[in-house]
């Protein structure tokens, strides 16, 4: 590391942070949110370079240069001395590292500096999700009886048929169907396709959308295989940000008095599985998980919920848990809507 402005990486790093963009979308295909994430934490790092004069010193006799992993602790030190969240660090460390990851591949360096810096541990966290009957309220939440009305519909029941991601759902064309054999084929990260199981209900939302679609638009609607399921008022793909807005709507409709976002319900379909006792192997190959310690995380919402089932049924849970009185309650059998 020197210090001044003459060096391979102040002229250079611009560039390479540019074709980092086009290597996260074509080469690993990144989602959209990462890859703009991604970006934004590599300038911030260059932003810090400059800030303080840091610059990197390229190699005489090869195309490859050196940075220290001392100037990356510099500057995740100044990010906690901005008291920024550990989950955002950890995620600029990550940003750095699929970077420099990059710039290794492209033979600019010989190792990886971002790999030598320890990421903060990020708190583990239980994933938000409704009940059984919060979720049925959600489904059963009134509409106008009209296009929109039924695109709505069809939205909501596929999310909680299927636990697909938002990226995934509104990703969804017309040839991605099979109505005859209940499965939908999805992009998820990476470019990864899985098939994916969907229920009767969901399906039949999903007809009975269909058959209205044409009304949303009359024009611009593109019935073929290629075409977009789910359509904006305009006839174009649904927005992730339009569906966000759906979802508030349905709840405001149903009651529940709180916002959800649709991670809510990929969370809520993965929770109310586990809680029926689906094998955890089964859950992730639904909601495309590439490690099964992503998908562990439900088995501690699913533990923590039979505790609170003893402690409320159990006249001697007072002895062991909460001190509650033992009381009897009753559950909906998941998935079984009539």
């Amino acid at each position: 590391m020197e210090k001044g402005r003459g060096s391979y990486f102040f002229r250079d790093m611009k560039r390479e942070i540019e074709n980092f963009g086009n290597y996260m979308e074509i080469e690993r295909g990144f989602s959209p949110h990462t890859r703009i994430n991604y970006l934004a934490d590599v300038r911030q790092f260059k932003i810090f370079l400059d800030a303080n004069n840091i610059s990197i010193k390229k190699n005489d006799t090869s195309d490859e240069i050196n940075i220290d992993y001392i100037v990356i602790r510099a500057y995740l030190g100044s990010l906690y001395r901005e008291k920024l969240k550990k989950v955002t660090i950890a995620r600029k460390v990550t940003a750095l590292r699929t970077f420099f990851d990059y710039l290794q591949r492209k033979g600019k360096i010989k190792a990886n500096p971002a790999q030598m810096v320890q990421a903060p541990k990020i708190e583990k966290y239980i994933p938000v999700f409704l009940s059984v009957d919060e979720m049925f309220s959600l489904l059963d939440a009134e509409s106008i009886p009209n296009a929109i009305g039924f695109r709505d519909k069809a939205i909501i029941e596929l999310f909680y048929s299927s636990g697909i991601r938002l990226s995934e759902l509104v990703g969804l064309n017309m040839g991605d169907i099979d109505f005859h054999q209940g499965l939908i084929k999805v992009r998820g990260k990476g470019k990864k396709e899985r098939i994916v199981p969907v229920g009767v209900k969901a399906l039949t939302a999903i007809t009975a959308y269909i058959e209205k679609r044409y009304e949303i638009s009359k024009r611009n609607v593109d019935n073929d295989s290629d075409g977009p399921i789910f359509l904006s008022t305009r006839g174009s793909r649904l927005t992730t940000r339009s569906v966000a807005r759906i979802l508030d709507k349905l709840a405001m409709l149903s009651g529940l008095g709180r916002k959800i976002s649709p991670h809510t319900l990929r969370h809520t379909f993965a929770t109310h599985m586990m809680e029926s006792g689906a094998d955890l192997r089964a859950i992730q190959e639904f909601l495309g998980h590439e490690s099964l310690s992503t998908t562990q995380k439900y088995t501690s919402v699913t533990v923590g919920r039979l505790l609170e089932i003893y402690d409320k049924a159990h006249p001697k849970a007072k002895d062991n848990h909460s001190g509650k009185k033992g009381v009897h309650i009753k559950t909906k059998n998941l998935h079984s809507r009539e």
